[in-house]
């Protein structure tokens, strides 16, 4: 059975990212100092470089699903009231 894959807080990629993106220390000594691989090390570089911290965050992922069940909720609820709504009308005009 292989290792099971280990899991970093976001503060911990940005700080090695941060400390690969300062260039004091070669990328495969970063990888060493915090256990990981000089390729992830890299990467998350990049990522760092490129879109800044909020790239590690997690938060606003969860944020935004949470708000998309919550849309498709209110939708459903929406169709359902409309559907009812037609119902009544129809059977509200075989009174008149």
């Amino acid at each position: 059975m292989g290792k099971t894959r280990r899991q970093h807080s976001e503060q911990f990629k940005f700080r090695v990212a941060l400390e690969a993106a300062k260039g004091l220390q070669t990328i495969n000594d970063i990888a060493g100092k915090y256990e990981v691989h000089p390729n992830q090390v890299s990467s998350w570089k990049q990522q760092l470089l490129e879109d800044g911290p909020s790239v590690f965050s997690r938060k606003q992922e969860r944020e935004r699903s949470a708000g998309a069940e919550q849309e498709a909720a209110l939708y459903e609820q929406i169709g359902r009231l409309k559907m009812e709504l037609e119902w009544l009308k129809k059977k509200a005009a075989a009174f008149q």
